[in-house]
């Protein structure tokens, strides 16, 4: 009867991970770019009291078996990267990705991480940076001589130069897609990081390839649903309280042995 009390005791972790989960995803539903993560469940190894199949006398086989389980755990947390809804910001520099894709950011130790956070700001040296001042790549400078900024939407970055001087073109935005998002690993900092599980960054021009398209004056609102979080947020609760109830149930049986026997 004490097993009852472990098993029940892997539901209440596998419970309050999957909670942290929830939360984590309900205080970010206003990062830029932000992905939901999903709590993925399995069940622990089973005892084999009999084995299905096995004789029951005779020529006879027993139809089904007899398997204690003996709980349960988390076994992953898996980002779900769908689209988020659109922010109209009507910012030149901002830029959100509709469809498939990555922007590309030069971090400090010289590798590259990978966001859907299009807010990008210009560094001292006129470059595209993100909000922790890491570069995009490729890199793109602007011109003292700008009088504005226009992003096509398969990532053509032109100026309009002060004057009546014709628009210049001074550079392309690539997006980088992977073959499994899900394999990305999380940084902070809106990044992700290529792993062997994601498969190598496919880089290519916008709108093109399967590629996502550049929508400027715009940001990729969190693909959090309030009220579906708010929903799990319950049923996690009354999981919790059902694994809680069954400790308090195996524990009063025990001690209505230990009464009367």
């Amino acid at each position: 009867m004490e097993s009852s009390l472990w098993v029940s005791k892997t539901g209440l972790d596998a419970q309050q991970m999957r909670m942290t989960v929830i939360s984590n995803n309900l205080a970010n539903v206003n990062t830029v770019g932000f992905k939901r993560d999903r709590a993925v469940f399995e069940d622990l190894l089973y005892q084999n009291v009999r084995q299905a199949g096995g004789s029951t006398g005779g020529d006879n086989q027993s139809p089904t078996g007899l398997m204690m389980g003996t709980g349960v755990r988390i076994v992953a947390t898996e980002k779900t990267h769908t689209q988020g809804s659109m922010i109209q910001t009507k910012n030149a520099l901002d830029m959100a990705i509709q469809g498939e894709g990555m922007f590309q950011v030069l971090q400090p130790d010289g590798t590259f991480g990978y966001t859907r956070d299009g807010s990008f700001k210009l560094s001292v040296d006129r470059e595209l940076v993100t909000s922790n001042g890491m570069q995009l790549q490729p890199a793109i400078t602007i011109p003292q001589n700008a009088e504005s900024i226009s992003i096509g939407e398969d990532g053509t970055v032109s100026i309009q130069p002060y004057g009546n001087a014709e628009e210049q073109v001074i550079g392309q935005l690539l997006l980088t897609r992977f073959v499994n998002y899900a394999g990305l690993e999380p940084m902070g900092k809106n990044l992700y990081r290529e792993t062997s599980a994601s498969g190598a960054p496919l880089v290519g021009v916008p709108d093109a390839d399967g590629a996502g398209r550049i929508s400027q004056g715009s940001l990729e609102a969190a693909n959090v649903n309030v009220v579906e979080e708010m929903v799990n947020m319950i049923e996690t609760q009354r999981a919790y309280e059902i694994n809680s109830k069954a400790i308090s149930s195996v524990d009063s049986m025990l001690r209505f042995l230990n009464q009367n026997l």
